[in-house]
């Protein structure tokens, strides 16, 4: 993998991460139109940090109020009903579905996962889905309503995105707004539930960088600067647009994109 190439699927996935489009999914059939080889599970993984620290920067204040008062709240009981320590518990409980469904299926997930075929299906069934979601969903709760039940269960959603194609944004955006969340809370939530497990999972693969099957050490930083510039912009836009407009607009780009990937598939023109 050249600077070029790191370059442009750092844009990739600082453009994708955040949008309900699938990060993964765009990390795969780029390389594949442009010729390239497949960067591998490991790298998407570890670019992945460069957009979370996007997430750090950009909630940092958050962040910071939500950790120390939920670290408070263990010998102060009276601060156990508030939503910072509360958001604590839901964003530490949702993440262990994710985390021990990556460790029993982490084979499947570097391997037989990465399908393109499988992708193409999951784009557009995802994007049904989220379109199903935000039409149905009474979209009224807003990120003050969250409850423990209402945390596990879009924790559940974010298992769905370990298959390249699901979306993490997308599934957990979806789950929320199913249980009645606005989009912009069901984004935000998506957000900073996703802190956890993106790291975790990240610095996990970072053992296999510069390895003999590995991606390479500077492609990977490069990578990683860029996701990180481009996935600060991705938040901020997204945030304002959702608070202002459905998610018909990603609805129809999945729908496309995995109908297009299917036609290339079948025309032979990309090899799965």
């Amino acid at each position: 993998m050249d600077v070029l190439q790191a370059i442009v699927l750092g844009l990739v996935q600082g453009l994708t991460e955040f949008l309900p489009i699938s990060s993964s999914a765009h990390l795969l059939i780029v390389p594949k139109l442009a010729g390239w080889g497949d960067p591998g599970a490991a790298f998407t993984a570890v670019i992945q940090l460069g957009t979370m620290l996007a997430v750090l920067i950009y909630f940092w204040r958050d962040i910071v109020r939500i950790s120390w008062t939920w670290l408070r709240s263990l010998w102060t009981p009276e601060l156990r009903g508030d939503l910072d320590a509360r958001m604590g518990w839901y964003i530490g409980l949702g993440t262990i579905p994710i985390g021990v469904a990556g460790l029993l299926f982490k084979d499947a997930i570097e391997g037989p996962a990465r399908n393109l075929w499988l992708n193409a299906a999951m784009l557009i069934v995802f994007g049904l889905l989220l379109l199903a979601a935000d039409q149905m969903g009474r979209k009224k709760k807003e990120v003050a309503d969250l409850t423990m039940r209402d945390g596990l269960i879009i924790g559940a959603w974010q298992m769905l995105p370990l298959i390249p194609g699901a979306s993490r944004s997308g599934s957990t955006m979806t789950g929320a707004m199913f249980l009645g969340y606005t989009r912009e809370a069901a984004a935000r939530y998506s957000f900073l539930l996703s802190i956890p497990a993106v790291i975790l999972s990240g610095l996990f693969e970072l053992r296999h960088v510069g390895d003999g099957g590995g991606p390479p050490v500077a492609a990977t930083v490069v990578a990683t600067l860029v996701s990180f510039v481009v996935g600060y912009a991705s938040i901020a836009w997204l945030l304002r647009y959702v608070a202002r407009h459905s998610t018909i607009v990603f609805v129809v780009y999945r729908v496309f994109a995995g109908t297009f990937l299917l036609t290339l598939l079948s025309l032979g023109v990309v090899q799965s």
